[in-house]
């Protein structure tokens, strides 16, 4: 056998690993995030509950848009609230992220429902798509606030939406179905599902190739019943005329601060924009510290009372 032949087959080879590997694998990855525990957090000593904090709260499950699926949720009310925001988690994490922000919201006298999005946490539900389903899901929690409302005749209020990275990008496509949203903060999101799968098949297997991602990608919609070039906050913004606030860290190495930028210049007004400086995907807050939560706040503050 030539040297030549030796390369071709080797490279041929190579190729047809690659693809078994992503059609077998990618889904899975995708569409089953791994469930961060309470362990995470205890061993970097946050809190793991509401009442760690010293926050009342009911725990409580709802039905997701599904039909079926339960998620599992923490309602903070608040004393004479302004308003309710709902905390929205990213890829692999639970509620429990959103407790020192909860804690900021409940003490400026907003209501807080945060929840474990389907695939995640203690919730129910088989596949996460990004906001394809999750979307929806939003809404039923809406349903949920406002059933809560009235079977404890507490004072909701309107309701804002804030939302980090996945979070962000499901906020951002709730927003753009759902009127009652009556104003987003969102945070480190992602432009559109396909770029961002491609960034992350460049870093975790070094291989820019496009049809590694259209092969886990076909096959992930099959599975997951969606359409993955629908999930997109950049599309979603322009139908947004709810405001939006976009937050971003400059040193973000998992999603691109550019892609905040995007959406900026492509959502309506009212909007506004912060990089944060020195910050990456998960330490938006702490680099911020009281500049982060007063902005948030305020612009809670200005656009759902």
């Amino acid at each position: 056998m030539s040297i030549l032949l030796i390369v071709i087959f080797a490279i041929l080879t190579f190729f047809l690993t690659c693809s078994a590997l992503v059609f077998v694998v990618g889904p899975i990855m995708l569409l089953n995030p791994r469930r961060r525990g309470e362990h995470f957090y205890l061993s970097r000593g946050l809190p793991i509950s509401p009442s760690q904090l010293g926050l009342p709260f009911d725990d409580l499950r709802f039905t997701a848009s599904d039909g079926e699926s339960q998620l599992s949720a923490w309602f903070i009310p608040a004393a004479a609230p302004k308003g309710t925001i709902i905390y929205l988690h990213g890829v692999a994490d639970n509620k429990m992220s959103g407790l020192l922000l909860a804690k900021v919201f409940h003490d400026n006298h907003f209501n807080v429902l945060i929840y474990d999005s389907r695939a995640h946490g203690e919730s129910g539900g088989r596949y996460c798509t990004f906001g394809y389903h999750e979307k929806f899901d939003v809404q039923k929690a809406i349903d949920q606030i406002l059933k809560i409302g009235i079977e404890k005749n507490i004072a909701v209020g309107n309701i804002g939406v804030f939302g980090t990275s996945m979070g962000a990008a499901i906020a951002l496509q709730a927003a753009s179905i759902e009127p009652r949203i009556r104003a987003v903060v969102a945070e480190a999101s992602f432009a559109t599902l396909r770029q961002i799968t491609v960034d992350y098949q460049k870093r975790l297997m070094r291989l820019p190739w496009h049809f590694l991602r259209n092969i886990a990608m076909k096959r992930s919609e099959i599975i997951a019943n969606f359409k993955h070039r629908e999930i997109s906050p950049l599309a979603a913004v322009s139908r947004i005329h709810a405001p939006v606030f976009f937050i971003h860290g400059i040193e973000d190495k998992f999603i691109k601060y550019q892609y905040t930028q995007e959406l900026y210049i492509s959502a309506n007004e009212p909007k506004e924009l912060w990089f944060v400086a020195a910050a990456n995907h998960n330490n938006v807050h702490d680099i911020g510290k009281e500049e982060y939560e007063a902005k948030i706040v305020n612009f809670f503050e200005k656009y759902i009372l």
